[in-house]
């Protein structure tokens, strides 16, 4: 099931939207401005490492990242999305690209195979 609102942050138009991958729920968000798609880093590392606490994963995964020199504040924003708990709150995103770059470092067969099937669709969708 998907939920589409809009919203407005920072004075940009915000489109929100729930996208359903092997069965799991990952927020979303469009921006009208830059004609790109926002993914909850949280949502998507909840599925690839099928972790208990994805968001605890997530905060020791950027320290081990920041050690090695990745630099998180050119791959990742904070935009608001709706939190489990039906608030708004700020959450970590990345576009495409950035998720992809996330994707390559998480030490997960299930986020090396998603990367590849990503990586084919975006090529066959470029040609």
């Amino acid at each position: 099931m998907k939920r589409m609102s809009e919203s407005t942050q920072g004075g940009l138009d915000m489109y929100d939207e729930i996208k359903i991958f092997e069965g799991n729920r990952i927020r979303s968000i469009w921006n009208e401005e830059k004609e790109e798609w926002y993914f909850s880093i949280i949502d998507i590392l909840g599925i690839l490492t099928e972790s208990e606490n994805p968001r605890k994963y997530w905060s020791v995964f950027k320290v081990r990242l920041k050690k090695e020199g990745n630099e998180l504040a050119t791959i990742c924003s904070q935009l608001k999305m709706k939190a489990s708990d039906g608030k708004m709150r700020q959450t970590d995103v990345a576009n495409m690209q950035g998720i992809f770059r996330i994707i390559q470092s998480v030490p997960s067969p299930k986020g090396r195979t998603t990367l590849r099937c990503g990586w084919q669709r975006l090529e066959r969708k470029n040609r």
